[in-house]
């Protein structure tokens, strides 16, 4: 695995090439928007592989605009079939050994990296859009753009877009000292007119009962985080019990747009010590103050995970 990150680390850095036979004047934030016009009006297929610490994988996404209605279909091309299909609004999984569920969504969250669909002029007040060139990949020849955190507290993207449709072909994310840790990599893609009579069946197929989420209610915590990157907002929160143990955890989940992460607070139940993993993307930062536990896991370097849990402060209860 150590030399599979490796490989992927050199191809990061493989020399980008410029052609100057046409000046092109659009803006690395515009081409990104583009990006994400495109991905979610087209219709195309995707055939990619997805790298990263836990392996690779070989997928292919299929989407589709019919009727005012997105749909889509991702399926994993190696080992036994796992599929998940999108019609509107509403996200269906089917999985060997388990019963097929639907879920609301706005996308598939397991296909394209989450970027594509997040909105870059929101974005553009703490991420610098830095032009790299022009290279191919997938025969298709490709723009360059780096996303770069201002504050230097987040992960970096690389994005490779075909200048044609603007669709992402490589999307590679890179920690702050520049090392792989996802690439996306598309091997082949096709872009339709119409769209092709296998998507069209998923508009009239029959899918599994969508699951019932409990109502949220308005949480009124005695914490909060004095300390965020810049542009993070609360999205959410909740309180719920932990399995097996009669003890409630207490959540805000943050975005920036583009990351995510949650705070998790909860008793202290024989717990000592403090704590920092990272695996992949995802960093769980987790300390003891107070016999309050508390938790940070997301996507976040870890030094920045830890001075979020660091600032987490109690007010007294009333």
């Amino acid at each position: 695995m150590k030399q599979l990150l490796c490989i992927v680390s050199l191809l990061a850095g493989s020399v980008f090439f410029t052609q100057n036979a046409s000046a092109d004047t659009t803006s690395p934030g515009a081409l990104l928007q583009e990006m994400n016009h495109a991905s979610q009006s087209l219709n195309y297929e995707l055939s990619f592989i997805s790298i990263n610490k836990q392996g690779v994988e070989s997928l292919r996404y299929s989407h589709a605009r019919l009727n005012n209605e997105t749909l889509a279909q991702l399926l994993q091309m190696d080992g036994p079939r796992r599929e998940v299909v999108q019609r509107g609004n509403e996200i269906s999984y089917f999985e060997p050994g388990l019963d097929p569920f639907t879920l609301n969504g706005d996308y598939i969250v397991d296909s394209l990296p989450s970027l594509v669909y997040s909105d870059f002029k929101r974005l553009a007040p703490y991420y610098d859009f830095i032009p790299v060139g022009r290279t191919r990949v997938a025969d298709r020849l490709c723009e360059v753009v780096r996303i770069v955190a201002r504050d230097g507290t987040r992960y970096s993207y690389i994005v490779w877009l075909d200048s044609e449709t603007h669709l992402p072909l490589r999307v590679d994310l890179l920690d702050r000292d520049g090392e792989t840790l996802e690439q996306f990599r598309v091997i082949s893609f096709t872009v339709e007119a119409q769209v092709p009579d296998k998507i069209k069946k998923l508009e009239k197929a029959s899918l599994p009962p969508l699951l019932s989420m409990p109502d949220t209610e308005k949480n009124n915590f005695t914490w909060a985080p004095t300390w965020l990157p810049q542009g993070f907002t609360e999205v959410s929160s909740s309180r719920r019990p932990i399995p097996t143990l009669d003890v409630p955890v207490e959540s805000r989940l943050y975005s920036d747009g583009l990351f995510s992460f949650s705070i998790n607070i909860n008793r202290a139940e024989g717990v000592t010590g403090d704590q920092l993993l990272r695996t992949g993307r995802r960093t769980v930062s987790s300390e003891v103050r107070n016999s309050m536990e508390i938790t940070v896991v997301g996507e976040l370097p870890p030094q920045t995970a830890k001075r979020i849990a660091d600032s987490v402060k109690f007010r007294a209860t009333q």
